[in-house]
């Protein structure tokens, strides 16, 4: 193999573009997901088809076998997540993640309960709603299957699009479309450092299996390596990586704002006043003036990466993007999926109807966190934020925790607040005065 031979080109057996593809741990099978939903399982010794499989929804975007190699779990632009054995028997598919799953990653390392006689492993899941997933997953002939989320952790503020495992299954690396990077701890999913230096958002991300080595990809065209703390030093203390080669980057720590820790489960630092920087979704309008990487940012924030390589081969900019059309999208850009060129088209308007709104300087009270639309109804929740009434009222009939703070509701009641439903209309009418003078 030293002179780079092709065993062998297996064609997906529906004729569908492969998205992901993974090895088995013992080498066995490879499994292949496609733009159609299809899942592939190739026997890798005979280099032959074993069995094929299809998902409902999306296309397969993410692939992971489990440590002992008698399943594997694919999730889909959808944001189903499911589970197949190597015979390719579907042993669980459901709803996961909001907008699609983009990666997913099983932990080496098995952790027992001793009262159940069960052994289990650890996977973790990441999507387009910002979330990530811990789950515990069984499987035996005896006892069937099993797939319970343990931890849900809501430390990114944008797309999650990488994730994984140490190989003591002790940590886990995240890294987002908000341009940063987030090491958690796997037992608890309380947050150890959060890296920022990224300039552009986080693509890949991987820990060396022998050394306490994290390496982050991002579009902002740098691999960045950085060293873990060992065991043996001080709480929380994060070590510059040596100088690999001067292309090397420094190591930046930053410790979790208070308000960042609000979106994970309790542990120590929530209970400290630790000064840091908040990750915050940019509001970023000044779209004439965005470059090439900011339209591919804006459309991986949008949930549209499959029309980046259209936009990428056609040189698309800020101004570009602004004047798109129809036809151009259907005869420029090659874009032949109606559905799709509609959704860019309305994701477009909904942007110009931004830049208006930023452009009018609207107090950031008067937005809604929930729609970032100005309210016309504002109501106070329990958690002491002001939500417009018909946003807040959709989320709690689904959840019942804040949508700012992620922790439970004490209560459901919504009570209207009236001071600044008094400061929106004397606004509002501020405006319209100002529109009508500059008319006349």
């Amino acid at each position: 193999m030293c002179n780079g031979q092709i065993l062998a080109s297996l064609e997906q057996p529906r004729g569908s573009p492969v998205r992901v593809c993974r090895f088995s741990p013992s080498s066995t099978y490879l499994a292949s997901g496609a733009s159609d939903g299809s899942v592939v399982l190739w026997n890798v010794p005979l280099l032959k088809f074993h069995r094929a499989g299809l998902v409902k929804d999306g296309s397969l975007v993410a692939c992971a076998f489990s440590p002992g190699g008698n399943l594997f779990i694919t999730g889909s632009s959808g944001g189903d997540l499911t589970a197949w054995d190597e015979n390719m028997r579907c042993l669980y598919s459901d709803k996961s993640h909001d907008l699609g799953v983009t990666c997913c990653d099983f932990s080496p390392q098995p952790v027992t309960d001793t009262t159940r006689g069960i052994e289990y492993y650890k996977m973790v899941s990441c999507g387009q709603d910002n979330e990530i997933r811990i789950w515990l997953i069984s499987f035996d002939d005896e006892k069937g299957f099993d797939m319970r989320c343990k931890l849900t952790l809501s430390g990114h503020s944008a797309p999650i699009l990488a994730c994984a495992f140490s190989s003591d299954g002790e940590t886990i690396v995240s890294g987002s479309i908000d341009k940063s990077v987030i090491i958690y701890a796997a037992k608890t999913g309380c947050i150890r450092h959060i890296l920022t230096h990224h300039k552009r958002y986080v693509t890949t991300c991987a820990l060396a299996p022998n050394q306490p080595l994290l390496a982050t990809g991002s579009m902002d065209k740098t691999v960045t390596i950085w060293k873990l703390g060992q065991k043996s030093d001080s709480p929380g203390k994060f070590i510059p990586a040596p100088e690999l080669s001067r292309y090397l980057l420094s190591v930046q720590r930053i410790c979790p704002s208070r308000r960042l820790h609000q979106h994970v489960p309790p542990c120590e630092v929530n209970r400290k006043h630790c000064a840091g920087v908040r990750i915050k979704r940019k509001a970023e309008f000044d779209v004439e003036s965005w470059t090439e990487d900011d339209v591919r940012t804006w459309l991986a924030n949008e949930s549209l990466l499959e029309v980046e390589p259209h936009f990428s081969a056609n040189n698309i900019d800020g101004k570009e993007l602004l004047g798109l059309t129809k036809d151009i999208l259907l005869h420029d850009l090659k874009i032949e999926s109606l559905g799709l060129r509609n959704k860019i088209l309305r994701k477009i308007e909904d942007l110009k109807s931004k830049m208006k709104a930023v452009s009018s300087k609207i107090p950031e009270e008067f937005l809604c966190p929930i729609t970032c639309d100005v309210m016309k109804d504002p109501v106070i929740a329990s958690d002491g934020y002001s939500y417009e009434r018909k946003a807040i009222e959709s989320w709690i009939s689904t959840k019942r925790t804040s949508p700012m703070t992620n922790l439970p509701l004490e209560n459901l009641l919504l009570t209207p607040n009236r001071t600044l439903k008094m400061a929106l209309n004397r606004w509002l009418d501020t405006r319209s005065e100002e529109k009508n003078y500059i008319s006349s």
